[in-house]
């Protein structure tokens, strides 16, 4: 497959491999390199603020503050005003950092070290990110740390090269702090840190820019992870005949619902009836069956009170989707047992994960199941804590999809797909989705997606840039806080009707 400059995601330490590979094997000169990636940011930048001309550029002490003495010396062969601030001095600089430092000073550009108590910016500035690059793994020390957080807090927008100062590259983990910035112009090859993690809040817009490294660079490098998008999936949802009828678009059944949680069970039967398949049933605790058909009267509500009772109800289906509301109580254990031993298609979410995560139920050979995990769901399977989850998310959920099977979906900012060692990542959504209920809207529509014949790798794509889109057209309507999980149904409703 060709290299795609914005779908495949790079670790940093694949990338700095790929900068080696442009200057010794393929001979493009390492002061080349520094000078398209300065270039390539000031461009980026005129075309952002297109009547700026006021630039303050914050270097720290590698390669990437040479990429900043570029961009101060191209701003001032404009005759902008420009100025740089160092948290390293130049002298201290070596190789081609030193030499780009050298053509700033010799473009007059003014560089004094940073001291927040010296700087005031009068007007309208624009503040340039060059202090830290994509080698940092450990926390920021605390001098360019004192200059990120002077950063984060004039409230002034900022440019960041090739990622924002303290984020990881290879994680999108904040090490320590991190700037906040509105805009990123990434080198070379897109960074997987920027679009997971923390890296979505941080980076703002991502520009990408391949510096003209060529395509023989990339031999052999698999990416991290591969970008997925809603236009490149939408294909795939079946067509329907002019003589189609229900039972071609399958059979849903949604189980959970435990004393209190009827919503979530009734959430997620919603999901799937308004995203396209053909019968949905729902098995919940009897006292939900009521407000399930007032509802959604087209339903097939039952209550049941046992697996065993639950176990004749599943020799219609085709998909199950179990968890949403489920509990964590024996009349929830049963359900799932039931479930995992029906053999068929599942997806498994919330409290089923939950329970799983005991490893008490025997999991079935089959393994044609959709697991998504939140983060806290994700570190109670693999045993660990929700923060060493966050810290390195590719790596949770490969563990995961090689200790479950199957797909693994592990939601949050920048969401991951893993299916046979491979990892995809949906950067979708807004921070609305951040409310209750909005994981079984997920839970169900993916499963009205197998249910139309979608594998369960496809269905878990396209349920989640699905998902993430009715997010964003439901916040231009009603803004990003209160929005409600039931919100997102009827825009998911429009976008596949589209």
């Amino acid at each position: 497959m060709a290299h795609s400059l914005t779908n495949n995601l790079y670790s940093g330490d694949q990338t700095r491999e790929l900068d080696r590979r442009a200057i010794q094997e393929l001979g493009v000169p390492g002061a080349v390199l520094m000078k398209r990636a300065g270039r390539a940011a000031f461009e980026y930048a005129g075309r952002v603020w297109p009547h700026n001309r006021r630039w303050l550029v914050l270097c720290g002490g590698g390669n990437n503050a040479g990429d900043g003495y570029v961009f101060a010396a191209l701003a001032a062969q404009q005759r902008h005003e420009v100025e740089i601030l160092f948290v390293s001095p130049p002298e201290q600089l070596q190789g081609d950092a030193r030499a780009a430092s050298d053509y700033a000073r010799q473009e007059g550009v003014l560089m004094r070290p940073f001291n927040a108590a010296e700087v005031a910016l009068e007007g309208e500035w624009v503040l340039v990110d060059a202090l830290l690059g994509i080698g940092l793994h450990q926390p920021v020390r605390e001098q360019a740390a004192a200059a990120i957080r002077w950063i984060n807090a004039t409230g002034i927008p900022v440019l960041a090269l090739d990622l924002p100062s303290g984020l990881c590259a290879n994680t999108g983990t904040e090490l320590g702090c991190a700037v906040r910035a509105s805009h990123t112009i990434t080198f070379i090859a897109a960074k997987v840190g920027l679009f997971t993690g923390r890296g979505p809040a941080l980076s703002g817009q991502v520009e990408v820019a391949g510096l003209g490294v060529a395509e023989e660079a990339f031999a052999g490098l698999k990416p991290v992870a591969n970008k997925v998008d809603l236009p490149d999936l939408l294909p795939f949802l079946p067509e329907r005949e002019a003589d189609a009828h229900k039972g071609q678009f399958g059979h849903v059944m949604v189980i959970g619902g435990d004393k209190g949680y009827g919503g979530a069970a009734i959430l997620a039967a919603e999901a799937a009836a308004m995203s396209g398949a053909g019968l949905i049933s729902l098995a919940t605790r009897a006292e939900h069956v009521t407000a399930a058909l007032v509802r959604r009267p087209e339903l097939m509500a039952v209550g049941v009170s046992s697996g065993q009772e639950l176990e004749p109800h599943l020799e219609r289906p085709t998909v199950l989707v179990v968890g949403p509301g489920l509990g964590r109580t024996p009349w929830s254990e049963q359900l799932l047992q039931q479930a995992l031993q029906s053999n068929l298609p599942l997806v498994l979410d919330a409290d089923a994960l939950n329970i799983l995560a005991l490893g008490r139920l025997p999991l079935p050979a089959h393994r044609r199941w959709v697991m998504t995990p939140h983060p806290g769901e994700a570190a109670r399977l693999l045993g660990c804590s929700t923060q060493e989850v966050q810290i390195d998310r590719i790596g949770a959920v490969v563990r995961l999809q090689q200790t479950f099977g199957g797909v693994v979906l592990l939601k949050g900012a920048g969401t991951l797909i893993c299916a046979d060692g491979e990892v995809l990542l949906a950067k979708v959504g807004n921070p609305g989705l951040a409310t209750a209920g909005s994981g079984d809207v997920l839970a169900g529509l993916i499963g009205s997606l197998m249910a139309q014949g979608l594998s369960p790798l496809l269905a878990a794509q396209l349920g989640v840039c699905l998902h993430g889109a009715a997010a964003d057209l439901a916040v231009e309507e009603t803004g990003i806080a209160g929005l409600q999980a039931a919100e997102l149904v009827p825009y998911i409703r429009e976008l596949v009707k589209s």
